[in-house]
């Protein structure tokens, strides 16, 4: 009895308390599930927050000469808000523009038809989006109704005046090139490198540009009354010359 109580004892010893394996695998379960739940969870919210974005929502389109780094779900903002979420990209190999179809929440529609689309970064390291900014025009820019498509001859739901994805590198380039020019190889180059980021569509109208147009008018108004007024001395001058040689006549 001796020599088998003695092999149990050992065995005992040599496996260790089953209670302490057993404590150990149960706070391993624990943490598992614990894990699994939190990624449940987040999986839930997710599936909801997208569907709630999607509800309540209008189409808007825009076109733009380049779209890098914009997909299918990119942000679309106003004021650093999230306003809609970007639906589907299409190309217009006629054009080669892009075509971005929007889902806005349709508690800012109508938007005025000055209003432009504009893509940013969020930062050297941060992704891009769509910002809008609002402008005053001469109208609305309505959501398309039954029997119209977006991009369409109708023109409705499309926003006018954007402006696509700017490349950093070659932006730091342009200015590193003509860095050394003068002033005016400088402004040309400006104007240049503003027309290619626009992909040649309009610019939104601003205010400053009306006033500069308007200041521009005056000088122009002016000069023409200063070339004008010689001309009226000169036949004053003729008529006197005149009528002095008919009297010494």
């Amino acid at each position: 009895m001796r020599p088998a109580s003695a092999r149990l004892l050992m065995q005992i010893m040599r496996r260790g308390p089953p209670m302490r394996e057993s404590l150990l695998e149960t706070i391993i379960g624990a943490a598992v599930l614990v894990v699994a739940g939190a990624f449940l969870w987040f999986a839930i919210g997710t599936g909801s927050d997208s569907s709630a974005s999607t509800s309540g929502t209008v189409e808007l389109g825009a076109r733009f000469n380049s779209v890098s780094g914009v997909e299918r779900g990119t942000d679309v903002r106003m004021a650093g808000v999230k306003v809609g979420t970007v639906r589907a990209i299409d190309l217009n190999m006629e054009r080669a523009e892009a075509l971005v179809t929007m889902a806005i929440d349709d508690r800012l529609v109508p938007l005025e038809d000055g209003t432009s689309a504009r893509i940013q970064s969020e930062g050297l390291l941060g992704g891009n989006y769509i910002n809008l900014e609002p402008a005053a025009g001469y109208g609305q820019i309505e959501p398309c109704g039954e029997g119209q498509e977006l991009f369409g001859e109708s023109g409705c739901g499309e926003i006018l005046y954007t402006q696509g994805s700017v490349d950093l590198l070659t932006l730091m380039a342009s200015f590193a090139s003509g860095g050394g020019d003068d002033g005016d190889s400088g402004s040309g180059s400006s104007s240049s490198s503003s027309s290619d980021a626009s992909g040649g569509y309009p610019a939104a109208p601003s205010a400053s540009d009306n006033a500069s147009a308007s200041s521009a008018e005056t000088p122009q108004e002016n000069a023409e009354d200063d070339t004008e007024s010689p001309e009226s001395e000169a036949s004053v001058d003729e008529t006197e010359d005149e009528e002095s040689a008919g009297d010494n006549q």
